[in-house]
């Protein structure tokens, strides 16, 4: 009988194993199925904020998209109308030019007419200095390649070499740019002084 017992016994260990280790399987994949549904549920949670993120994604480019619109519209209007405050400006400087053409035709005093030219050339030239046109100084200068093009070449013994004579054809600067050289004639040292 005590064979049995222990027979029983043996058994009843093992039986008892066979549970523990039932129960550590079970226990297991509980925390595996918990585990899995922990990581479905982060899954989820990821997708939604990578639709969060796309649908931000498509808002800001459709939003740049209009603003690059709205820009390249505001540059078209300024290169169509920018210089719209010049010309309202230069168009006196027209009227006054028409006026002293019909004054031309009725008179033959040339002084009158040379006054008058001469005063719309100055309305003009203040137009463009309030739009940031400035000449560039050449007579009595020393010549810069920077803001004169040579025209022409003379040979002068009373002015120092490479000093400006004559303009041909005066110089602009817009805004500190320069936008047309001076055309001007240069003195050099006369050919049997060199």
């Amino acid at each position: 009988m005590e064979k049995k017992d222990e027979k029983d016994r043996e058994q009843r260990t093992e039986k008892e194993k066979e549970e523990a280790v039932a129960q550590e399987e079970h226990k297991k994949k509980k925390k595996k199925d918990e585990l899995i549904e922990e990581l479905n549920k982060q899954i989820k949670e990821q997708d939604e904020t990578i639709k969060s993120l796309h649908e931000r994604l498509l808002y800001l480019q459709a939003d740049f998209e209009n603003f690059k619109k709205i820009k390249n519209k505001e540059k078209q209007d300024l290169l169509k109308f920018g210089n719209e405050v010049l010309i309202k400006e230069l168009l006196p400087v027209v009227d006054n030019l028409e006026r002293a053409l019909e004054h031309t035709s009725k008179t033959e005093d040339i002084k009158t007419i040379h006054e008058g030219v001469e005063m719309v050339l100055n309305e003009f030239l203040k137009v463009l200095e309030r739009a940031g046109v400035s000449r560039v100084d050449a007579i009595g200068k020393k010549f810069d390649p920077n803001l004169h093009e040579a025209f022409y070449q003379e040979e002068r013994q009373d002015v120092e070499p490479d000093t400006v004579l004559s303009e041909h054809q005066k110089g602009y600067i817009l805004n500190g740019r320069l936008i047309r050289p001076s055309m001007v004639t240069v003195s050099k040292r006369p050919e049997n002084q060199q």
